[in-house]
């Protein structure tokens, strides 16, 4: 019986597909920029439409050197790519003694075992990530490239008998099926789809997606699948025929978003088209593999759109883009089910917070200049820019809006960028401050056993940075009048919870603190701190914090909030203090009188899920207490730190995410919470400089002798001056004011 989609006019096919589309994968749509790795020429099939296949003669070798396969692997990733797409001819030692002989020379035992040898090569030497195209495979072949590739590929093509597949045996269509079942029964994370305009027919088509569907319903796998029209090259058999008619190619597309599960990712490649934006109209969510490197070996006739003109056309039809990874989000956040332990931490290197693919090559700390996101106007379409509309109206954003905030990107950025700045015009106006402070880290020997941590020496960190080491209250006193002598205001006061300490000892640092320099405001100890004080003395915490305030101490830092999600709390600091318990800190301090701020720490290993979730239980308490007087996000710097040389973390933040975070907190506390800082030690003067074009308007403090950071790997330097912050603030138009603590104003000297 024939399927009724078939009777369906395009324009309605098209339609309904898009709308589809739109509600499994929104507006995003993605690309892999990866480097393409010709691994062999040669092929034992003879495909009438193919230009990549040729003879040994015509090839200086039957397969790519290690040295040059690594020449294209670290070209790919010098140019800031992910992917690097081994692309190669079907078993051609089956078919050219030429082949047979280099493999023997170079002791392989066929294709596919060298295949997975070079895989693994580029896996080792360079950051990029190999997604094996090797055709139809059985399944050891499969099982040993799961091994050293996150993902991998063959296209179906087709189920029909059709004569350009004559003389390719592994364009059996039963061959072909057997693979993608295989891969699905080994939870291989892949890529198939069909070739339109070969001599199959509609039902054809049809035929083919069902199939990819199928088998996906029973094993969840597909990842994407491609929909690729032919074009005739010269050169093969199939030179003469027609082109895919374009109206076939867009209802081809359409059938197989209409086919598919929502969740199967639908990809047309953009250099195959003249007019590659229609493609959008027809429900694609993915451009597929664009190189900035190397040609579409396949195609080698279709150059690649640059990345901008990729960029332009996506967000001319009201959609943003994206770069991703060889998996797709949906596989790289369960990687324990998908990927082999080896390459989990190589996926997740590459990830983003959405597991998607980094956007820039910036990392928090570095000395990396950071990309220019903001400042810039826009006009977003979707669910953006409705809640952007419904701040500026002065609605609160819930948790759910702000995932999606947190999703912005390309003009969707620059908007969340804009309407902060807005707010955070409205609410402070157009000065800039920044506290005169000193960091005085007592200690950096601790008992807890954070996994972010480069600072502390403990049994994870003794063989990082630095030795350990106790500050003696002399010493304490004597930074304190050091710093009152450069014209600090403040101290900030945080370490380790030393194994010796008990709750006595805080107040000790505090009095000593006090009685050094009467005038000197001290911001210290954080909610672990005093908490585990307290436990250590058996007293309630909000006596033992008026005892605090006794001893001089006027501010508490928000750090040690890190997330305040338990379930990422387990990873990151599992013998720490909990959500709730950071939470009811602030509360008793606040009801006591002092002051703190919010901090986060974030681009660790969490999702935007968990940012929000953040915002919104510190928000409630600001609702309550009113006690928070700043929002401070910490981007994780990872460089030294034991998670991630431990190989389970991301390497910080993007700075996309960093911008997002400054922009949205902004938003998320609007009316309760007037000031954002930003960390000039974790983003350097660049990154600062636009995130006050984003909702900032605190540079925080000169920071002498700031140790935290520095530990985990940061660049920056110990300290600014005044002078600085006016060499970032001035050229922007904003007026640059000397701050106390609780945000009063000190008077030029």
């Amino acid at each position: 019986m024939a399927n009724p989609l078939l009777d369906r006019p395009l324009a309605d096919l098209m339609s309904e597909a898009a709308a589809v589309r739109d509600l499994a994968h929104g507006r995003r749509v993605t690309y892999s920029p990866k480097v393409f790795i010709p691994l062999t020429r040669l092929c034992r099939d003879r495909c009438g439409y193919c230009t990549f296949a040729t003879a040994p003669a015509r090839v200086e070798a039957a397969y790519l050197s290690p040295e040059q396969v690594l020449e294209i692997a670290r070209a790919g990733e010098a140019a800031g790519c992910h992917e690097a797409l081994f692309t190669l001819g079907e078993r051609p030692e089956e078919r050219y003694p030429a082949a047979r002989a280099w493999l023997d020379e170079y002791g392989y035992a066929s294709t596919v075992d060298y295949l997975a040898a070079m895989c693994r090569l580029v896996l080792s030497e360079t950051h990029l990530l190999p997604h094996a195209n090797a055709g139809a495979l059985y399944p050891d072949e499969l099982a040993a490239l799961r091994v050293v590739a996150p993902s991998q590929g063959m296209m179906l093509e087709t189920l029909a008998a059709v004569p350009a597949h004559e003389g390719s045996p592994d364009k059996d269509p039963e061959r072909r099926l057997a693979t993608l079942e295989a891969a699905g029964e080994l939870a291989i994370p892949f890529t198939t789809g069909i070739l339109v305009g070969i001599g199959e027919t509609r039902e054809d088509r049809l035929e083919a997606l069902e199939a990819i569907a199928a088998s996906h319903r029973r094993h969840g796998h597909v990842q994407e699948a491609i929909v690729q029209n032919f074009l005739p090259k010269a050169g093969t058999a199939m030179h003469k025929a027609d082109p895919c008619p374009p109206d076939d190619y867009l209802e081809a597309i359409a059938l197989a978003r209409l086919v598919l599960p929502p969740e199967v990712h639908v990809q047309a490649p953009p250099n195959l088209s003249d007019d590659f934006g229609r493609l959008l109209d027809a429900g694609i969510d993915d451009w597929g593999g664009v190189s900035p490197v190397t040609a579409d070996h396949v195609n080698p006739e279709r150059p690649w759109p640059a990345v901008e003109r990729l960029r332009e056309v996506t967000e001319a039809a009201g959609r943003v883009l994206a770069p991703r990874l060889t998996v797709y989000p949906e596989f790289a956040l369960a990687p324990e089910r998908w990927l082999d332990e080896g390459t989990r931490f190589p996926v997740l290197d590459h990830s983003d917070a959405e597991a998607l693919g980094r956007d820039d090559q910036w990392y928090s700390g570095a000395g990396t200049v950071p990309p220019m996101l903001v400042p810039g106007h826009s006009a977003p379409v979707g669910p953006v820019a409705a809640i952007l509309d419904g701040v500026r109206a002065g609605h609160e954003v819930g948790e759910d809006e702000i995932v999606t905030l947190f999703s912005a990107r390309g003009p969707e950025l620059r908007a969340v960028a804009e309407v902060a700045d807005e707010l955070r015009q409205h609410a402070v106006g157009e000065v800039v401050t920044f506290v005169h402070n000193r960091n005085i880290n007592y200690t950096n020997v601790c008992t807890f056993k954070c996994r972010f941590c480069g600072f502390s020496k403990g049994p994870l960190s003794l063989n990082l940075r630095g030795n350990p080491y106790l500050l003696t209250l002399d010493e304490i006193a004597l930074r304190v009048r050091e710093a009152a002598d450069r014209g600090a205001t403040e101290v900030c006061l945080q370490g380790g919870i030393h194994p010796d300490f008990d709750g006595e000892y805080y107040i000790d640092v505090a009095r000593a603190v006090h009685e050094a320099v009467p005038d000197m405001h001290i911001h210290g100890f954080t909610a672990l701190e005093v908490t585990e004080g307290a436990k250590r003395l058996g007293e309630p915490l909000a006596q033992y914090l008026v005892r605090l305030q006794e001893a001089g101490l006027k501010t508490l830092p928000g750090t040690a909030a890190e997330i305040l999600d338990d379930q990422v709390r387990a990873l990151l600091c599992p013998d720490k203090i909990n959500s709730e318990e950071w939470l009811e800190a602030h509360r008793t301090a606040h009801g006591v009188g002092l002051r703190s701020n919010i901090t986060i720490m974030f681009g660790a290993i969490e999702q935007p899920r968990s940012w929000a979730r953040h915002l919104v239980r510190t928000r409630d308490l600001q609702k309550e207490t009113g006690g928070f007087t700043e929002f401070v996000p910490l981007p994780f710097v990872h460089m030294a730190t034991p998670m991630y040389l431990q190989r389970k973390a991301r390497r910080g933040p993007t700075f996309r995410e960093v911008v997002l975070m400054h922009a949205v907190g902004r938003i998320a506390y609007h009316g309760l919470i007037d000031n954002i800082q930003a960390s000039w030690v974790k983003l350097g003067v660049g990154g600062a400089r636009q995130l006050l074009q984003a909702g900032v308007n605190d540079l925080g403090g000169t920071l002498m002798d700031e140790n935290i950071s520095r530990a985990a790997g940061a660049e920056h330097g110990q300290g600014l001056e005044e002078a600085d912050f006016r060499d970032i603030v001035e050229p922007l138009g904003r007026r640059l004011e000397q701050r106390t603590t609780l945000y009063g104003r000190v008077a030029p000297a």
